[in-house]
């Protein structure tokens, strides 16, 4: 565990360090093995210290949840009883929000003011509002058949793995242990290797918490021992959010285990600025929109389809608005774009920048090069780019940066057809002064969430993607769902 306990005001200038792996709900000491030394993407100096689990630790943490599933109190317990245990984790979790907050933008760069929200309110919320929905389940459901009465019983379908990613770290996990937790299995989480800090806090209020000996363990890992934790047979139900590309490397283990999977990908969602938007209005909604977490979000809204009589007028605008986003410092109130969350990914968004110029896309503001002031840091300028085709690689592959492009279209079906010509699906928006016009518009696109003149997606909404943005939902009564087995008993 910690080296001690660590108060908000001293997180920025003293580095947490862990010396155990959380196991079956017991600190395991790893002290003298390899660690991971986290340094801040905004200046390079140490953050904090974790260790780093081996495929040895995975099979020490499955076997605990699998004998804690098996033969243990969790799943036997009624609904309600497990629902009590978790309050005492979420209560932990809300007096906290600040401590995960101010950790969160230490290792990843976050804004400190999007850290508030997204990555210390909406997990606590989520979690909240996920233990809220065991009073509204039918656990056992009396249907009746020509043959006589049939019991529909919902089971929870065993051992999870959990693997989140770094860019929005507590929100990703929340969304799996919450109902698998609820729905009473037990889990392993692995944490991004880039964000593994705020994971191991987080056990510590779980260990607080004092659920049974095997419900949890948090293993922050690499990526190859969280393949050796996807493919090991005591896991039941892998849940995953990252990329595509590790998304079908998954998809295909547990697709040839016929094991239980749901992968949260990647987007490249559309914005569809219709004629009648009001432009300062849609503008303003669009700083949040495409511009979110720094541009590290699969939801950022960063195709805007524009009017082909109005291009140059809304990317003037969109390029004026991203030339007034407060870049610095993460943990500034002001800032609104903090660093990349590495120096590698600082340099896949530059290369994307560099194509886009390549591909013939007129760059409106930003563009190669790093911000005055901030060679220190991952930064990248924000990044408009107007008279994009959508044939065009930016804008057809994620980038995961502050880059947005703008492409014309010629009547609401080109603009339909536009943003559905895409193999992802996960979120976009349409924004119009005729709400009925937006909702027909929004119906036909193909994607997991859309909003009209805004994008937010609800927590008690399911949240997921058509397409090559993944399979399943998290959310709402419908992420529960996700950690059932079904057992039908006729009687």
């Amino acid at each position: 565990m910690t080296s001690g306990a660590i108060t908000t005001g001293e997180r920025r200038s003293r580095a947490p360090e862990w010396d155990a792996l959380f196991i079956g709900g017991h600190w395991v000491s790893r002290a003298g093995s390899p660690a991971l030394e986290v340094v801040s993407p905004h200046d390079s100096r140490p953050v904090g210290r974790a260790p780093m689990a081996t495929a040895d630790d995975v099979d020490l943490a499955v076997e605990s949840a699998r004998t804690a599933f098996d033969r243990g109190p969790w799943p036997r317990l009624e609904p309600g009883e497990r629902v009590a245990a978790l309050r005492r984790f979420a209560d932990l979790y809300e007096a906290r929000q600040e401590e995960m907050a101010q950790l969160i933008t230490s290792e990843s760069g976050s804004p400190i003011t999007f850290s508030r929200l997204g990555q210390a309110w909406a997990p606590w919320s989520l979690l909240d509002t996920t233990l809220g929905l065991a009073s509204i389940i039918d656990w056992d459901e009396d249907r009746q058949g020509a043959f006589g009465i049939t019991t529909v019983r919902r089971e929870p379908v065993g051992v999870v793995a959990a693997i989140a990613p770094w860019n929005v770290p507590q929100m990703t996990i929340i969304s799996k242990l919450a109902p698998a937790l609820v729905a009473g299995c037990t889990v392993v989480v692995k944490p991004s290797p880039e964000t593994p800090l705020d994971g191991l806090l987080m056990a510590e209020w779980i260990d607080e918490a004092d659920l049974p000996e095997g419900v949890v363990s948090v293993l922050p890992a690499a990526r190859e021992v969280g393949e050796h934790l996807v493919s090991h047979a005591g896991v039941d139900r892998v849940a995953f959010t990252g990329s595509t590309a590790a998304g079908r490397r998954i998809g295909a283990i547990c697709g040839e285990q016929i094991k239980r999977v749901g992968l949260e990908l990647g987007g490249k969602s559309a914005a569809i600025i219709l004629e009648d938007a009001d432009l300062a209005e849609t503008i303003a909604g669009l700083r949040f929109a495409s511009f979110m977490n720094s541009g590290q979000a699969c939801a950022a809204q960063t195709r805007v389809l524009v009017p082909r009589r109005r291009h140059d007028e809304i990317a003037e605008a969109l390029g004026e608005m991203a030339r007034g986003l407060v870049m610095g410092d993460p943990f500034d109130d002001a800032t609104e774009i903090g660093p990349m969350v590495s120096r590698r990914h600082q340099d896949r968004v530059a290369g994307y920048i560099d194509l886009g110029i390549d591909e013939g896309a007129r760059v409106v503001t930003g563009g190669p090069g790093v911000p005055d002031g901030l060679s220190a840091g991952c930064y990248i300028r924000p990044t408009v780019f107007a008279s994009v085709d959508n044939s065009m690689r930016v804008a057809r592959e994620e980038i995961f940066g502050p880059v947005v492009v703008v492409i014309p279209y010629d009547g609401d079906e080109d603009a339909v057809r536009i943003a559905n010509e895409s193999e992802y699906g996960l979120a976009g928006s349409v924004w119009t002064g005729d709400r009925t016009r937006g909702l027909e518009v929004a119906r036909r696109i193909r994607t997991g969430t859309i909003g009209i003149n805004k994008y937010a997606p609800d927590l008690s909404s399911p949240f997921g993607g058509y397409k090559s943005s993944g399979i399943g939902r998290e959310y709402g009564r419908e992420g529960l769902e996700e950690y059932f087995e079904l057992k039908s008993i006729a009687t």
